[in-house]
Parts: C-alpha cells; structure tokens; sequence
C-alpha cells in the first residue's frame, strides 16, 4: 500500500507520488529539478517526458495540501524545481 497519513486522514496515493513525497520529506529544503526528480524517483531507465513530474506534483499536492494553488509542504523554487517545506 502506499499511503501517508495527513492528521486523521489516510492519503491514498499512487506508487509515484508515494515514492515522490517520500524522497523530498527525506530532502527537506533541497530544491530538485525535474530531471534530477526523473533519476532519483522513476530511475535511470526512465524515457518519458519531464512533464511526468509537474503532473504528478499536481496530483499529489491535490492529495496533500489543503490548497493545492497555494502550496505550503510541496513548493517550486522558480527556475529550479520542487522541493519539500519543513
């Protein structure tokens, strides 16, 4: 299963976003760009688009944030990518 807890609710999340939310909360603070998000979570094998990681930051913030168009957990640092808000 790959779910998060946000107070008494249960997050239920895909396997990217689950891996996704994960690797930023253990990198708090650091801002990742896409590509290095394309490396780190889906790995070296991966050949999509690097959209694939703006659409799933926007599903997990919709999932996370109480407003996901005014994030508070998962921030983008303008012109060089998201990284997680302790």
């Amino acid at each position: 299963r790959y779910a998060a807890r946000r107070g008494d609710a249960e997050l239920e999340l895909s396997k990217k976003e689950y891996e996704l939310l994960l690797f930023l909360m253990q990198n708090p603070g650091v801002p990742f760009s896409r590509e290095d998000l394309l490396e780190k979570v889906w790995g070296y094998d991966y050949f999509g688009e690097v959209r694939t990681v703006d659409v799933t930051v926007r599903r997990l913030r919709e999932k996370v944030e109480d407003n996901p168009g005014a994030p508070v957990y998962i921030m983008t640092k303008r012109g060089v990518g998201y990284y997680f808000n302790k």
